[in-house]
């Protein structure tokens, strides 16, 4: 006769290993390791940039964020910990920081009975000015990037991308209309009402927020080069694709995408787009800078009209030479926004340049 009887923590660290059923468990508990990444994003003549750190991974170099394991010994915080990997890898001293999210899935940096620890990831965003003579390179290893490298499909600035038209949609209905062999316990919507819901199918509009859904049904669906990297068995069932952006180390994509989603939904409520601008700037230079991270392009003279009355500018009293054009006027971000309104953010809607 078998009894089972309840495990203690104690008699798990001393035994050599475990029987669970019919699998046989290593000795000792599971080694988990925090890591800790930024997405360092700022703008420069009209483009926003991600900071990379290329690093090697079987062979290849890959764009990774910069990153780095938190120590109890030698970081305070993990806020402490995130600037010290980020000023070593970078040479970059954030300045406004705020953390995202914890990614913790199992699989992405370990495989079972595998003895490296596995990474719980602590996503940050961060925002910074980019000197407009400066180069690509902030140190020696660390390069900036346009975050459309990554995703091309995000890029609305000049109407609907054709990568999405002509390769990334026929493929999802395809991958919508396949049988679906998740239990029906995990689904709370069907394949092709997500893909509607993220790209705006069928008439539905397009959420420039959602940033991370639609990465995440890329990799669901098998198109993104990370799940045929992780495995994943549905990226077997395609052939020879297009590139549907730059992949990046590990899970760092999926984090960058939140970053923008992140970023992109806190801009109409909070004025973080003055925290990517010089002091001085033209109205024209501060549409840009919003296009550049929301995607689409934005009707100039409404967007003029609401940034004035909102009451997020002031002039300064100078004016900056055009070439072939009259002066342009020179504006500074006010302050006294912050105490007047509870959420002075920047509330555009797309329209036409």
């Amino acid at each position: 006769m078998t009894m089972n009887v309840p495990l203690r923590r104690e008699d798990v660290n001393d035994m050599s290993s475990v029987h669970i059923g019919q699998t046989v468990m290593p000795k000792g508990p599971a080694r988990v390791e925090i890591g800790l990444s930024a997405a360092i994003v700022s703008v420069s003549r009209d483009e926003p940039l991600i900071m990379c750190v290329p690093t090697d991974a079987d062979g290849e170099t890959v764009d990774a964020l910069p990153s780095g394991p938190f120590s109890p010994l030698e970081h305070r915080t993990l806020d402490a910990g995130l600037r010290a990997w980020v000023a070593d890898q970078t040479d970059l001293d954030l300045g406004y920081v705020e953390q995202l999210y914890t990614f913790g899935d199992r699989g992405r940096h370990a495989q079972p009975f595998d003895q490296t620890p596995h990474t719980v990831s602590i996503g940050y965003l961060a925002l910074t000015r980019k000197p407009v003579d400066a180069d690509d390179s902030a140190s020696e290893g660390a390069v900036w990037r346009s975050w459309y490298d990554f995703f091309p499909w995000e890029d609305w600035r000049q109407g609907k991308p054709s990568l999405l038209t002509d390769e990334i949609e026929p493929r999802l209905i395809e991958w919508a209309s396949r049988v679906d062999t998740e239990p029906k316990a995990f689904r709370t919507v069907s394949r092709l009402e997500r893909v509607r819901m993220a790209f705006g199918f069928d008439g539905g509009a397009w959420d420039e927020e959602r940033v991370l859904d639609r990465y995440e049904l890329l990799y669901d669906a098998g198109l993104v080069h990370e799940a045929r990297r992780d495995g994943r068995e549905v990226s077997l069932t395609w052939g020879a694709l297009p590139k549907f952006g730059t992949p990046m180390l590990f899970d760092h994509r999926r984090i960058f995408a939140t970053a923008i989603g992140r970023l992109r939904g806190k801009l109409k409520y909070r004025p973080v787009i003055f925290e990517m601008m010089r002091d001085e700037f033209t109205l024209f230079e501060l549409q840009k800078t919003v296009e550049a991270i929301l995607g689409p392009h934005l009707h100039k003279q409404n967007f003029r009209r609401l940034v004035e009355s909102a009451g997020l500018v002031e002039p300064t009293g100078d004016v900056r030479a055009k070439t072939g054009g009259r002066p342009a006027k020179l504006y500074r971000f006010r302050r006294d926004v912050l105490i007047e309104r509870p959420a002075p953010g920047v509330r555009v809607k797309p329209g036409r340049a």
